[in-house]
């Protein structure tokens, strides 16, 4: 483990909801920083109090959930305990491979629900004849509920991939991947299941999907902008709707971009290694080494940047921030 990673992920639990870190640092152990403010996120959106449509808050209380089981099982449990806690029950083998299981299964579900939101807002911009019946609280529910058993049972085979690292006593400690399973067709096959699936896939239907919204907005404004202009009883008056779609539209993007550009280097990555078999020539301080580093870094980082783009983009969730954080010192101060 690098320096800079070992100063890197502690400082990602620790400012994973960032912003306001530093308010009450002083106040609550900084382990409990991230899950009390992830916590916080999930509470003001469950409120339903932030301008948005129920749709819209079902698919974030379900991003932030699944971002906030990415910080606890794959920082916090995963890299966190492999650097520090390396003498803990947390490297026991069996619950070694239990937090192996649940690393990659929060992180599918946290990719999925990105993209399930994207074209949640797909359809309701681009498919109005649709919007009616899929944009509503009951397909968004079944949506997160099939994702989540779907990538759940998915991600069972890791569970039997490791195997312990070494035994002491008779207990078996630490996990690495079993050797065989490199010369295995069924173990080659769900590796490339596995990194298709997540992020390639995901990269590739967010990107077009947002293509697609650009254009079909562009064309929508400017009809709707020659519209008004013939209307003379609008001209002064303002546009509602194109109001509340743009403040749809900025959330839309500033999620996906932000999944774009922090898992674009874990997608190249990918591709040229299968591509190019670098992984035959790769040593631990190559080059593609560090690429490979540094997009799990980025990756993991793009599931604790949600709650700072509601912060930016929606002033309302602001709001509802700023006073959940006031509550305490109101109540102490009374």
């Amino acid at each position: 483990m690098s320096p800079i990673t070992s100063k890197y992920y502690p400082i990602l639990a620790g400012f994973g909801m960032p912003g306001k870190y530093y308010i009450v640092m002083k106040f609550i152990p900084r382990r409990g920083v991230i899950m009390i403010f992830n916590l916080v996120a999930i509470v003001i959106l469950c409120r339903g109090e932030c301008g948005l449509s129920k749709c819209i808050t079902h698919y974030l209380v379900a991003m932030a959930t699944a971002d906030f089981m990415v910080i606890v099982f794959n920082v916090i449990l995963h890299q966190i305990a492999a650097i520090y806690w390396w003498n803990s029950l947390l490297l026991y083998t069996p619950v070694c491979r239990f937090i192996l299981f649940l690393s990659p299964t929060a992180i599918d579900i946290s990719v999925w629900f990105t993209v399930a939101f994207t074209f949640d807002r797909f359809v309701a911009i681009c498919c109005q004849k649709l919007k009616s019946k899929y944009c509503s609280v009951k397909t968004a529910t079944a949506v997160t509920i099939t994702l989540t058993l779907v990538f759940s049972l998915k991600n069972i085979p890791w569970a039997f991939l490791y195997i312990p690292y070494v035994i002491v006593n008779d207990i078996p400690r630490g996990c690495f991947v079993s050797p065989v399973i490199y010369f295995q067709s069924q173990a080659m096959a769900f590796s490339w299941i596995e990194q298709l699936l997540t992020p390639t896939l995901p990269f590739v239907l967010i990107l077009c999907l947002n293509i697609l919204t650009v254009r079909h907005i562009l064309v929508a404004s400017q009809a709707r902008r020659n519209l008004r202009v013939h209307n003379s009883n609008a001209e002064n008056g303002e546009d509602h709707e194109m109001k509340n779609r743009r403040r749809s539209i900025v959330l839309l993007f500033a999620i996906s971009g932000s999944f774009i550009l922090l898992w674009i280097t874990t997608v190249t990555y990918f591709l040229y290694y299968r591509i190019t078999s670098i992984y035959i020539l790769s040593s631990l301080f190559s080059p593609y080494e560090t690429y490979e580093k540094t997009g799990i870094m980025l990756q993991l980082l793009s599931c604790c940047t949600n709650t700072a783009i509601y912060a930016v983009t929606q002033s309302k969730f602001r709001q509802e921030l700023l006073c959940a954080l006031k509550y305490p010192f109101t109540l102490i101060c009374k």
